[in-house]
């Protein structure tokens, strides 16, 4: 299953903010489709299903995940002791991708994911080409000793959106590279999200 490749905006439209997926903002706020102006006018009640299918949509979106892909996760999240939700958000947060966005490498996760593939990224000062890679704590991400990788990090730190870093990333200005230093606190994740209704989506399966 490829990775969605169409018009951002009509699934901001449909699903909200999605911080990581796109920056633009739609001048429209009808949601997409023929029957988009009535149904965001409360014309048409979602159901129960629908809900937790949107919940689970903007999860995907955001992190830039296919299907099979974001179900490994909901069962690895499943395996381990603790609170499901919180646990799947802390696994998706540990990507380098997410860890590469996190710390302004790139504007959306769409881009910190080419840098990635790209070679422009290295974990613990080794090259890592794979942007579902899962840190760890104590890990120290940053770029390749390239003047092509410097620059275009460089470049995207200057438009970094976000006022500050989480606070389990400790970023060196000089070294331009980030330290992961615990796992992600659920009120810094920027994407607003019922994990819960997402657990439950995937519940009979």
């Amino acid at each position: 299953m490829s990775r969605y490749r169409g018009p951002k905006l009509r699934i901001t439209r449909r699903l909200g903010n999605l911080p990581a997926f796109t920056q633009k903002q739609s001048k429209k706020k009808d949601r997409p489709g023929q029957h988009g102006k009535s149904n965001s006018e409360g014309g048409k009640k979602t159901t129960e299903y629908g809900v937790r299918l949107e919940e689970k949509q903007k999860l995907k979106f955001n992190y830039g995940l296919t299907e099979s892909q974001l179900y490994r996760y909901i069962k690895e999240a499943r395996r381990r002791q603790g609170v499901t939700g919180l646990i799947l958000l802390q696994l998706l947060e540990m990507r380098l991708d997410s860890i590469c966005f996190a710390l302004g490498f790139g504007p959306t996760i769409g881009n910190t994911r080419q840098l990635v593939t790209h070679g422009h990224i290295t974990v613990n000062g080794k090259v890592v080409s794979i942007p579902s890679f899962q840190c760890r704590i104590g890990d120290v991400i940053g770029i390749k000793q390239k003047t092509t990788s410097k620059t275009i990090i460089e470049n995207n730190l200057k438009n970094i959106r976000f006022v500050e870093r989480p606070t389990h990333l400790k970023f060196d200005n000089e070294k331009l590279e980030g330290t992961i230093t615990n796992y992600c606190d659920r009120s810094e994740i920027l994407l607003e999200l019922d994990e819960l209704l997402v657990i439950e989506y995937y519940s009979r399966r």
